[in-house]
């Protein structure tokens, strides 16, 4: 207040003190949003000051100048001013006798101003220039703010009431009207009760003290009683609809939270299924490559196989050359045979017995080696079982994890459809609840014409009424009496009807909270229906647990299965050193041998030649032996 004061006394030239001091009073008074400078008779430089000050941000909800004698180019320099004033709720120019300038300045306020809730127009001279007040009440007739309308003293005729009855047609805002102590008279009071048939808005309108015949005034009265009652209705169904709305939000929103929650659990089902299907994936990895590990021991061990099947097939080819040699020595020693004939055949039953258990051995070794066979064939067989069955475990974890997958995208599908069904139930309530609204609206709006039907048929009959009261007054009043009569039969006609749709609207109500519980029924549905698909995963988790601990199993199966084959290798491995051993055992008798045949030949060689015929039976039996050794160890690693 101090900086409006202070900028006050800087825009005039010579400031009224009165106002300076009426300032400085409002700066030290607690309520800090009201200017009251009435009586204080305003120059026109402190009108032009105010004036420029206004359309600021003028901290002041409340402007009081009445009786302040203003000029009416000071009325409009003001009122220029509050055009695009923002704050001022409450204006106050009473007494200040405002003529043709302030009636158009008052009229362009209420074009322009948007802030004005009341305007108090008390003890002036509106009314007086028809030109003047027409500017006025088309502004009023414009304007969509203004609440409350104080004209009272205004010399306002019936010309000036129609005035205001077109300007009343248009305006949808205000609620307050006071009019008393004109000349509005008859006439003018009609043309304000028939502006009551088009606006919904006023609920108070004073004619008191302004000539207007008693009948008018009551039926305006009505009109307000009925403007008012239907502003309660209308307050009261907008205040459902709000309720309703606000329930219908409250759905949605617990919706919304409900299917969030559905979404999160089901993110978190599918971050668990897709976890699961890392750790198969990579206990799959595992088993894997552990199968591999062992494919490779397999490998390594084929391969010392091999190489052991290559020294026994060198060895053979040793054997073979030495059969080349003895063959060769057998042509060449036919003749020292002969000789040694005898000596020979004294080493014959040693000979034999020596083939005998040469023989034995050779077949047991044979049997060994069949044996050995068998059990590499059967270890080969056991390591395809297992391998089928590897695959066939990889194969159902690949069939379960695309059957999981499958049904977590039916579940998806099923998810939207329901997501989908469910914003078309909210669409279809919504537009339910709208088609409603519609035709309550409709229904009131109908309700009230036929009521503004009656009222005028009922105003017909009153006006010849009235007319025929001059001639025939006790008719008249008989007459007046049944109007009277039949108006309050219409009133609770009226009333009846109210009360009846009062009764469908209530029905309405029930419906849509039946279509509410519908609505929550069918969420039970799709809750179950989750709970079930849950269900579902649940038993889906606990299969592929019954898969995991399959594998796990199976992994153990395979791991003794891996531990027996690596003894039966072993004992392999010590079978082929033994037979090793005994081929040895049988080269370093092979070798002497040899040396025999060497020292046979030295002592052929020293004595001379002699036939073959001559040649002792035991080394043509010896030599018989040692080829057929030699035949069937061929034969044997072949």
């Amino acid at each position: 207040m101090e900086e409006f004061r202070r900028a006050y006394a800087r825009l005039c030239a010579a400031p009224q003190e009165a106002v300076l001091r009426r300032l400085r009073e409002l700066g030290g008074a607690p309520g800090r949003g009201r200017l009251d400078l009435a009586a204080q008779s305003l120059s026109l430089e402190t009108c032009g000051a105010l004036g420029r000050l206004l359309p600021g941000a003028a901290p002041f909800a409340e402007v009081v100048l009445g009786d302040c004698g203003l000029s009416e180019e000071g009325v409009k320099l003001l009122l220029h001013g509050l055009c695009s004033n923002t704050t001022v709720k409450s204006l106050d120019l009473k007494g200040n006798n405002l003529r043709t300038v302030g009636a158009e300045a008052l009229g362009k306020l209420l074009r322009q101003n948007k802030s004005i809730r009341r305007l108090i127009l008390e003890w002036n001279s509106l009314g007086l220039w028809e030109e003047g007040f027409s500017f006025f009440c088309q502004g009023l007739g414009a304007n969509n703010f203004l609440q409350r309308l104080d004209l009272r003293n205004n010399q306002i005729n019936h010309q000036g009431a129609g005035e205001l009855a077109v300007a009343l047609k248009q305006n949808a805002s205000l609620q307050e009207l006071d009019l008393r102590w004109n000349n509005i008279g008859l006439l003018g009071g009609r043309a304000l009760l028939n502006c009551l048939h088009s606006n919904k808005t006023l609920k108070r309108l004073e004619l008191a003290g302004n000539n207007v015949p008693s009948d008018i005034l009551k039926a305006v009265e009505q009109a307000m009683d009925h403007n008012q009652d239907r502003q309660t209705i209308l307050s009261e169904t907008q205040n459902r609809a709000y309720i309703l709305s606000k329930e219908v939000l409250s759905l949605k929103d617990e919706k919304t939270k409900q299917f969030l929650d559905l979404m999160d659990t089901i993110d978190k089902q599918r971050e668990e299924i897709a976890r699961n299907g890392r750790m198969s994936a990579a206990r799959v990895s595992q088993l894997q490559e552990a199968l591999d590990e062992q494919h490779s021991i397999m490998n390594s061990l084929k391969a010392k196989l091999q190489m052991t099947e290559a020294a026994l097939a060198l060895s053979e080819q040793k054997v073979h050359n030495l059969g080349e040699l003895l063959n060769a020595t057998k042509q060449e020693q036919t003749s020292m045979a002969e000789r040694h004939f005898m000596e020979l055949q004294q080493q014959k039953q040693e000979g034999a017995d020596r083939e005998g258990r040469l023989l034995r051995d050779l077949s047991a070794a044979s049997e060994k080696n069949l044996l050995l066979r068998n059990q590499v064939d059967e270890l080969e067989k056991k390591c395809k079982v297992q391998q089928d069955q590897l695959f066939q475990v990889k194969q159902d974890l690949t069939n379960t994890t695309a059957e999981l997958k499958l049904r977590a995208v039916q579940a998806e599908e099923r998810l939207e459809m329901e997501k989908r069904r469910f914003k078309q139930s909210l669409e279809d309530m919504e537009s339910l609840r709208v088609k409603e609204v519609d035709h309550m609206t409709q229904h009131i709006e109908a309700s009230e014409r036929s009521m503004q039907d009656r009222i005028q048929r009922l105003e017909a009959i009153r006006i010849a009424l009235e007319e025929e009261l001059s001639q025939v007054k006790a008719a008249a009043l008989t007459e007046r009496g049944q109007a009277e009569e039949e108006l309050i039969k219409v009133r609770n006609q009226a009333r009846l009807e109210e009360q009846q749709r009062l009764e469908h609207l209530e029905e309405k109500l029930r419906l849509m909270t039946e279509s509410r519980d519908e609505a929550q029924n069918c969420y039970l549905k799709q809750k179950q229906m989750v709970a079930e698909t849950q269900a579902k995963v649940n038993q889906l988790s606990l299969h592929a647990d019954g898969l995991r601990r399959r594998l796990e199993e199976l992994q153990q199966d395979l791991n003794s299965k891996e531990e027996e084959k690596v003894t039966e290798v072993n004992k392999v491995k010590v079978e082929l050193q033994e037979q090793i051993g005994h081929l040895q055992a049988e080269r370093t008798a092979q070798d002497g041998l040899r040396e025999k045949i060497a020292a046979l030949e030295r002592q052929l060689k020293g004595d001379g030649s002699f036939p073959a015929s001559q040649m002792p039976y035991q080394v043509i039996t010896a030599r018989h032996c040692w080829t057929k050794k030699v035949k069937s160890l061929c034969c044997w690693r072949s």
